[in-house]
């Protein structure tokens, strides 16, 4: 398993594709060398709307790049332009070999410099449709069940993209994919 990417945002203010005027960090854009880990997540990292992003057990979201070929394939249906790159998800830390169906409530990602607990799945918003440039976006990640996952920060230090990691299993009583369908099921 690998690190790819660790991508931060500062907010910034742009127009949705239905016209209305949205404050996020969802936009993401990888950054080299180490980055400092803190309990609140990534150095240089923000999130427009704490209620729902960031503190404790949301500090840093993490996404399988395996799932970019599916969302490059339905915004070239959808006729978004633009290429996709690490961070477009919104996610902080694009994974290699760590889809999903892989992880469980409590396991921890150890990397070299710091540890990460997989807290939660992530719930896709308006804003995930108003990034990926097209309406349905939240809709296909909610049937697809690839939603990345939040991290709590177990031990605080830094990481860089490039590294390898290791998966160390927590209690393996919820999976990541098992939470998210049966809270999707319930929004639906």
């Amino acid at each position: 398993m690998q690190l790819i990417s660790v991508n931060t945002a500062r907010v910034e203010h742009f127009t949705a594709t239905d016209g209305q005027a949205v404050d996020s960090a969802i936009r993401k854009r990888a950054r080299g060398g180490p980055v400092a880990v803190g309990l609140l997540g990534l150095e240089g990292d923000e999130q427009a709307d704490p209620s729902v992003h960031g503190g404790l057990s949301k500090a840093v979201y993490a996404y399988p790049q395996e799932h970019y070929e599916f969302w490059r394939t339905v915004r070239g249906q959808a006729k978004v332009a633009g290429a996709l790159q690490p961070g477009d998800c919104g996610e902080n830390l694009t994974l290699a070999g760590l889809p999903e169906s892989r992880v469980w409530i409590g396991d921890v990602l150890r990397f070299a410099g710091c540890e990460l607990v997989v807290s939660e799945p992530r719930y896709p918003c308006f804003k995930f449709n108003a990034h990926m440039g097209f309406n349905q976006a939240a809709k296909l990640m909610a049937q697809s069940g690839w939603c990345g996952f939040y991290l709590a920060v177990r031990r605080e230090g830094s990481i860089a993209a490039g590294e390898g990691f290791e998966l160390l299993p927590g209690p393996r009583e919820v999976g990541i994919v098992e939470l998210f369908k049966a809270k999707m099921r319930r929004i639906a």
